[in-house]
């Protein structure tokens, strides 16, 4: 199991009643170190990649391009060695367990202040993920009585609700991400379909402005 979505690698593992793993601050070269993290965090265990029976990844949002990294890895390790590729967001791994209850909206940080959302359940509050300015969340939430905002800004967001909050800030958790992904495997009846990345907003990179070279017949 493991998680590039920002500027870290967070590998784990969970066999048996233990879960756990390495997390390292890597702004550069994830990579680069993230199948070598992978097999570290196994021999720890005295563990092969060929003894896995699930590959668990977190599939963002957060950063393009880790999302992009660790999300292709988690496929292709999946096909070469045969087994499931379950993805978990980081609004699982916020909340801290799966599935989340229905009736719930988790947050978590997004880049210039402001927080990427998503709501569980078939409530008002149910949706597609979205980037919302916490200081002035959007009416179109439909918060109400009984349902429940956890994670980043919580209170800012339940404010002018009648949800009750419940604040936290969660940071990359290998033994948490290992039981969720556990979860995630015992839960499942078939193979699940490869985990796409969750981007939420597209990359920040502008379109180059160079006119294209002329090419000449």
């Amino acid at each position: 199991m493991f998680d590039t979505s920002g500027p870290f690698v967070c590998a784990g593992s969970a066999f048996d009643g233990y879960s756990g793993g390495s997390v390292r601050d890597m702004p550069k070269g994830q990579a680069e170190n993230l199948f070598p993290i992978i097999e570290q965090v196994l021999e720890a265990r005295n563990w092969t990649l060929a003894e896995i029976d699930a590959v668990g990844v977190a599939t963002g949002p957060g950063n393009f391009t880790g999302i992009r990294i660790s999300v292709s890895a988690a496929r292709g390790l999946g096909l070469a060695l045969g087994v499931p590729v379950f993805g978990i967001t980081q609004f699982e791994l916020a909340y801290g367990q799966t599935p989340v209850p229905a009736g719930t909206l988790v947050s978590v940080p997004a880049p210039r202040d402001l927080a990427y959302i998503e709501g569980f359940g078939t409530n008002g509050c149910a949706g597609q993920p979205q980037i919302i300015d916490p200081a002035h969340p959007p009416k179109a939430l439909q918060l109400s009585f009984g349902m429940s905002v956890h994670g980043h800004r919580a209170a800012e967001i339940a404010t002018h609700s009648e949800a009750s909050a419940h604040p936290s800030n969660y940071t990359p958790d290998p033994a948490r991400m290992a039981d969720i992904a556990v979860a995630k495997y015992l839960a499942a009846t078939q193979f699940p379909p490869p985990p796409a990345p969750n981007y939420v907003k597209p990359p920040d990179a502008a379109p180059a402005r160079d006119m294209p070279p002329l090419i000449v017949p």
